[in-house]
This record gives structure tokens, C-alpha cells and sequence, in this order.
């Protein structure tokens, strides 16, 4: 049997029809959870804090590294969101997917989502499992079929869907820190003609333990306690897809093995010892919107789920901004 070829995509025929129908469904959530008040996301609603940091791009990367933003040694300004997966508002210690949304400023060139193609952000977008939870489209609309309905409903979904199951219980987790925990993309994007994860791994110098008695917003309070006393920093790596069959495109559900291709650092995140718990904060945060397909072409996000995104997020994000009557800009600098 021949070789299966690398950074290859698979589109099922069925594919657009049931990320139509995710989106529809997505959007048809958020207006029945948020009644009142502003329109939320349909996830990653609960905000952590929204915090200045700069993203700096190794020197001396070798040539199949220096692509895109990797091109050349050089310090984005970026702001990162930090947040709680949940589609509800939480306490911090429910167990829970965690998100590490980053947006890069100052990034020359035409991007690939058509409403934002001469911006200069790039956006990516990571959480806190090396695994998505379903392997396609049409799983993944089935699971949220499921949990926005009855409890019948749930039990034949995931009886009949163990693996997602396993995925989905193996990522919802407790974590004492946004700011110590270690953040995978789980579906793969292309570099130049290459495919690769992403991760940003914590540079750990001080464990946060989970509080005794936690309050509800603890992780909020351990990541302004980290940045009253200094600086926090990840290192941002990127996972080579060498193996096909290994390491498949069209199904994030599957960790990539590090032992066939480990993480290898092309950045820097450093995130700035400041005061980020203010209103105005809050504010921009709920307002800044963030996407895979802002993106430069060399980054061009793979797989089904990632093309569901494109449609998705584009229709929540649309549809939240209008309602809350809020122009969707992307920001050129750290003024707020």
C-alpha cells in the first residue's frame, strides 16, 4: 500500500451540510442561554483576564521553521485571552477546558478570512488537551445535539460514541493557574507545505496550588497574584506531521505522538508583570474576537473541524457584535 501523502485534507460531500447545521445550532444556544444582558460566546464565554504580552520568534530557525510569522527574528506585540470552555458561566473549580486565545499585532500581509484580509492581527487559538473531543464535522454536530438536549438524548450519543466519551473525560480537568498550564491547538495548521500543532508550554518557576477553599473566580485571582510579582512566559513550539497514517489531518481526536516528532520551540511568549484586573479589560476582552482563519496563508488552518470554524466563528462572532451593537475591529496596539 502506498504511503499516504503529508498535509493532505479529505473533505467528506456531507461536510458543509453539518457544519450549517452546527452553526445553527451554536447560534440558536447562545440566544437561549443568554436571555438577558449581552450575547456571549457559545464558548470559552468565562474570561480569566485579557493581558499584554509580546510574542518573540527564535533567531536561527532552521529553514523549515522560518515561515510566516517564524521568518524572521522579531517581537510581536499581542494580547492573549485567557478563559473557561464552558458554555456556561462556572466556578473556576468544575472541571473544565481552559483556552489560550493569542493575537498578534503588527503582522504584514493578506490574511485568509475575507471580512479581515487586510488586517494586520494573526490569531492562534489553543486549549488546554493535546485531543479534540470528537474526529470530525458531523460528530462533533452530534455531540452538541446531544447536550443541548435531554438527558436520553446524552446517553445514546455517547453510548454510541465512546471515544468521544473517553477524549471529552480525559481533557476536563482542574488546573490551579491559566498561567502554568500547558496549551496544544489539537488540530493541525500548515507551515509553508509542511502540517503542525502548536503548543505553548509554561516556563514554570513557582507551582500555584489549587486553593483550599477556592473562590469562584480563583483562577482570575492566581493569574493577577503571578503578574503582581513578575513576568510569566511560555515557550511557543511547533509539532512536524511525519507520519500520515500516525498522524492523521482529518481527525484531531488522535494526539499526535511526540515520539515520532517532538515539540520544537520557534517562540517566546513573554506576558508582562501588570495590572490587568479593570473594567476596561474586561470590556475589550468580551469584545475582541478571535479566529484560526485570521491567518497568513503559509498558516492556513487543516482538517474538517478547523473548515467548520471558518463558518462558525464568523457567524457567532457576526451575530454577537450586531446584537450587542458593538463594531468588530481588530486592534492595531495595546491602548484600550
Amino acid at each position: 500500500m502506498a504511503t499516504p501523502p503529508l498535509a493532505q485534507e479529505i473533505i467528506p460531500s456531507n461536510e458543509a451540510q453539518f457544519t450549517a447545521d452546527l452553526a445553527a445550532r451554536l447560534k440558536a444556544k447562545i440566544i437561549r442561554d443568554n436571555p438577558t444582558g449581552i450575547m456571549r460566546r457559545d464558548a470559552h464565554p468565562k474570561m480569566h483576564g485579557l493581558v499584554k504580552a509580546e510574542f518573540i520568534v527564535e533567531a536561527d530557525l532552521p529553514p523549515e521553521l522560518k515561515i510566516g510569522v517564524f521568518s524572521e527574528p522579531k517581537s510581536y506585540p499581542a494580547w492573549i485571552r485567557f478563559s473557561n470552555q464552558d458554555g456556561s458561566i462556572n466556578p473556576d473549580k468544575d472541571r473544565d477546558i481552559r483556552g489560550m486565545a493569542i493575537k498578534l499585532m503588527g503582522v504584514p500581509g493578506e490574511k485568509l478570512l475575507e471580512s479581515d484580509k487586510n488586517c494586520q492581527t494573526h490569531d492562534f487559538i489553543l486549549i488546554s488537551t493535546s485531543r479534540f473531543v470528537t474526529k470530525n464535522v458531523e460528530e462533533f454536530d452530534q455531540l452538541i445535539a446531544s447536550v443541548t438536549g435531554g438527558l436520553w438524548a446524552k446517553i445514546v450519543f455517547f453510548l454510541g460514541h465512546l471515544r468521544v466519551a473517553i477524549n471529552l473525560l480525559r481533557s476536563m480537568l482542574k488546573f490551579a493557574n491559566p498561567l502554568q498550564i500547558r496549551y496544544f491547538s489539537t488540530t493541525p495548521y500548515l507551515l509553508g507545505e509542511s502540517a503542525v500543532k502548536y503548543s505553548a508550554i509554561p516556563q514554570l518557576t513557582k507551582a500555584y496550588p489549587i486553593p483550599d477553599n477556592p473562590d469562584h473566580d480563583y483562577l482570575r485571582l492566581a493569574m493577577v497574584k503571578q503578574l503582581q510579582e513578575g513576568d510569566a512566559v511560555f515557550d511557543f513550539a511547533v509539532q512536524l506531521q511525519t507520519d500520515a497514517v500516525a498522524m492523521p489531518i482529518e481527525d484531531p481526536g488522535v494526539e499526535w505522538p511526540e515520539a515520532l516528532s517532538p515539540f520544537r520551540k520557534v517562540a517566546t511568549i513573554r506576558i508582562f508583570q501588570q495590572d490587568f484586573d479593570t473594567e476596561a479589560h474586561k470590556v475589550f476582552g468580551e469584545n475582541l474576537s478571535y479566529t484560526p482563519w485570521r491567518a497568513l496563508p503559509e498558516h492556513r488552518p487543516l482538517g474538517g473541524i478547523n473548515r467548520a470554524r471558518r463558518v462558525v466563528y464568523e457567524t457567532i462572532s457576526a451575530f454577537r457584535h450586531e446584537y450587542n451593537k458593538v463594531p468588530r475591529q481588530e486592534p492595531t496596539g495595546w491602548d484600550i
